[in-house]
Formats: structure tokens, C-alpha cells, sequence
């Protein structure tokens, strides 16, 4: 029997790769060690996706993928959903929707052990509200419209060739051979082409084909699909959590942000603010219980309808069985997040100050679910009534964590609750 198989799935403008840049940065070698250390041999695989395609056409590109890589001949699978990634794993594992008529995705779905979905806006985003509405739909078609114009290719790789340029003309002092322009240089500008299967311009090809994702992930239509879409019985589901400090708080007392972080920065900022705009006709879900004691214990900062990672307001990203909450920007947990040497890795500068040590600590917990779920199915076989949504975990009081800490005194806290409301 084959080994076990994990799949990462990317979310909304997901990617594998551009160049030398990753969506999920160190996390299958992270993850692979993880699950090693833990004793469960398996192939950890990141799929490709359509980065702002419907979520049924996402599904089945994911559905591909997992028979492409022989996961339908696996010994389990186990799905790990990032962002809208999390709704593709959703809806591919519900049973009673088809995603395609071949009865393949049924047979993957049964081979599933665990689904964990990870700052996931299972109840929608205000963020796509905006991308919806006619200001936010030019902005992207402006972006995508290079992807099929000869003159607009020819434009960004003239930039990206002058800005390479640029990058070498200083390294002939030592302390500058490797700034943030080197560094995004070296990862991306010289190697875009003119031709057509470059990857950079397939992406955005792609994003002006088909922007489905954009509605679909709005509150009022995850209204819908939560309301079709439920989870497999034999599945262990779990989410995972992220939030942000709320700017400008998050910026007093850090460490200077540079000339390339403070564009950043205020991106992030502009993303937050719009993230922060719950719609009054869709709240999201008031966590109780389990949910509520997970957020109080993880997080150092109390959390309203307005926290968020810049990308997901947090309490749109719990559902069922809150595995973990974590301080974090929505592409921390993805590897993205500032490492010392290397300007470009973070790439929503966020002040969470979110690090290797929180990286290793959050991906080895993933380890421990996927390890748990998978010795639990073997023991008790298909319990349909083990995982449904929302039910307490059956396998006892949660495993001690690398983040169990005392939570922080209330002046460290004071950032968010002394923030006047709008």
C-alpha cells in the first residue's frame, strides 16, 4: 500500500511557485520532518489551483491533482486548506455534492482522514465585498489585462529588467550586495520572459479568464454554502485561526519598518481596514465553549468583529473544532513571514511578530492532528459520529502545545482594548 498523503491547498491568488518564490514556504519539508519525528511516513504535496476561479472549478482542480499524484491508491490523504483553499477541501469532501459525475471524487473523499483549514473564510470576507463592487473588479481587470496584451507584457518585463539592473549597480560595495531590490531581483524580475508560458503571465492569464472565487467568497454567499455544503462524518475537521494586531498599534515600539516594509506596511494597513468592515446582514458566528476558551488562551489580545489578518476577519474563520488560534498575518502561517537577511519574506508587514519558533511550533501541531486522526480512524474504524461539526473532540483534553504560556498582563493587551471604536 502506498504511503500516506497530505496536500497543501493555496488560496485566493494561490500559487506553487514563481521562480524562486513559493506560496507554502518550508512548510512540506517542515511538515514531512514533523510527521517523521512522529512516526507517520508520508508525502506532503502542494497543489496548483486557479487562483480567483470559481470554487467548484477549484475543486476539481484540486480533485486532479490528488488522482495525478495517485492519492486514490494512498494507504489515507489528509487535505490542509489555506484560505479559500479550505472552502475547495470543503466542498470536494461534502457528501451528496459533485464536484464531477465519475464517482472519483466519492472514492478520495472515503480514503480522507483529517481536513484542516487554516485562516479559511468559511463566512466570508468584506474583503471580497469590496473586489465585487465595480471599483475593486477595474482594479483587478487593469492588473489581469496585462496577461493578454503584447504591449502590457512587454512593459513589465522592460520594468523588470531596468529594476534588475538597478539591483547590480551598487554591488560593487560589499554592504549592498544584498538589498531587498538584489533580493527580489535575483527571486523573480530576471527570470520573466516574453513568452506566453511564463509563469507569471499564465497567472494572470488565468485571473482575467475567470474571477468566480470573488462573489462566492462574500458573506452573503457563504450564507449559501454553509447552508449545502456539510462535513463527511468519517473526517476529522479542524480550523485554525489567525489575527493581527490592529493598526497603527501594531507598529508602536517595533522595529523600524525600511523604505521597501513601509509601502508594505501601508498595503497591509489598507487591507485591514477594509477586512474590518463586517456586514451588518451576515455576522459572523459568536464562539462559545471550547471555540471561545481557545481564542482567550492563544491570542493576547481579545478578539471582536472587527479583528482580523489583513485578509479574513477571525471569527469568519472558525468552524467546527477550533484547533488552534494564533497572532499572525494571513501569510505568516504559510512560511511567509520575516526572517533575519531576507527583506521580502514577509510580505504583509503586520507587527504580529510572528517567527521561526512560532512557524515550527504552529506546523508541528498540525503533525499531532494529522497523526491523531489518522490512529483514530484505524482504531475505531468509520464512527460516523466522531467528527461532526461542532461536536467536542473525542480524544480527551487537548494535548499540551508549544504555546501554552501565561497569557500577557493587561498593559501588553491595552493596544486593543483602549482603541476607540468608529
Amino acid at each position: 500500500m502506498a504511503r500516506t498523503k497530505v496536500y497543501l491547498v493555496p488560496g485566493f491568488f494561490g500559487f506553487t511557485s514563481f521562480g524562486a518564490l513559493s506560496y507554502f514556504h518550508r512548510v512540506s519539508e517542515t511538515l514531512e520532518e514533523a510527521l517523521a519525528d512522529r512516526g507517520l511516513e508520508a508525502d506532503v504535496i502542494e497543489c496548483p489551483t486557479q487562483p480567483s476561479g470559481s470554487i467548484t472549478r477549484r475543486a476539481d482542480r484540486l480533485r486532479k491533482h490528488v488522482l495525478g499524484t495517485r492519492g486514490d491508491e494512498s494507504e489515507s490523504i489528509h487535505f490542509i486548506g489555506h484560505s479559500t483553499g479550505g472552502l475547495d477541501v470543503r466542498l470536494l469532501l461534502s457528501p451528496g455534492v459533485r464536484v464531477v459525475r465519475d464517482g472519483s471524487q466519492e472514492g478520495l473523499a472515503r480514503k480522507t482522514r483529517s481536513a484542516i483549514t487554516m485562516s479559511t473564510p468559511h463566512h466570508g470576507t468584506p474583503l471580497a465585498t469590496f473586489f465585487a463592487s465595480v471599483q475593486g473588479r477595474h482594479l483587478l481587470e487593469v492588473a489581469a489585462s496585462h496577461a493578454t496584451s503584447l504591449h502590457g507584457r512587454a512593459t513589465i518585463v522592460a520594468w523588470a529588467r531596468a529594476l534588475s539592473a538597478l539591483a547590480r549597480l551598487d554591488d560593487f560595495i560589499p554592504s549592498r550586495r544584498n538589498t531587498p531590490l538584489d533580493q527580489l531581483s535575483n527571486a523573480l524580475l530576471r527570470r520573466v520572459t516574453m513568452s506566453k508560458r511564463d509563469a507569471v503571465w499564465l497567472f494572470l492569464h488565468e485571473v482575467s479568464a475567470d474571477q468566480g472565487i470573488i462573489v462566492q467568497i462574500t458573506p452573503e454567499s457563504l450564507n449559501l454554502f454553509n447552508a449545502m455544503v456539510v462535513d463527511r462524518p468519517t473526517v476529522a475537521y479542524s480550523s485554525i485561526a489567525t489575527a493581527a494586531p490592529r493598526p497603527p498599534f501594531a507598529y508602536q515600539g517595533t522595529e523600524a519598518l525600511g523604505v521597501l516594509r513601509t509601502p508594505m506596511a501601508a498595503i497591509f494597513v489598507t487591507l485591514h481596514t477594509l477586512t474590518a468592515r463586517m456586514h451588518k446582514q451576515y455576522p459572523y458566528p459568536v464562539p462559545e465553549g471550547e471555540q471561545a476558551a481557545v481564542l482567550a488562551d492563544r491570542l493576547p489580545f481579545p478578539v471582536d468583529d472587527r479583528t482580523n489578518d489583513g485578509i479574513v476577519p477571525t471569527l469568519s474563520q472558525i468552524e467546527g473544532r477550533l484547533l488552534h488560534a494564533v497572532a499572525a498575518d494571513h501569510l505568516d502561517v504559510v512560511g511567509q513571514f520575516r526572517r533575519e537577511g531576507e527583506p521580502l519574506s514577509d510580505w504583509l508587514p503586520s507587527g504580529a511578530h510572528f517567527g521561526e519558533e512560532e512557524f515550527q511550533a504552529l506546523w508541528g501541531l498540525v503533525a499531532d492532528e494529522i497523526v491523531r486522526a489518522q490512529h483514530e480512524r484505524a482504531e475505531s474504524g468509520d464512527d460516523a459520529s466522531k467528527h461532526r461539526a461542532g461536536a467536542a473532540p473525542s480524544h480527551g483534553p487537548r494535548p499540551a502545545s508549544p504555546f501554552d504560556a501565561p497569557r500577557p498582563a493587561a498593559a501588553a493587551r491595552r493596544g486593543h482594548d483602549d482603541e476607540p471604536r468608529n
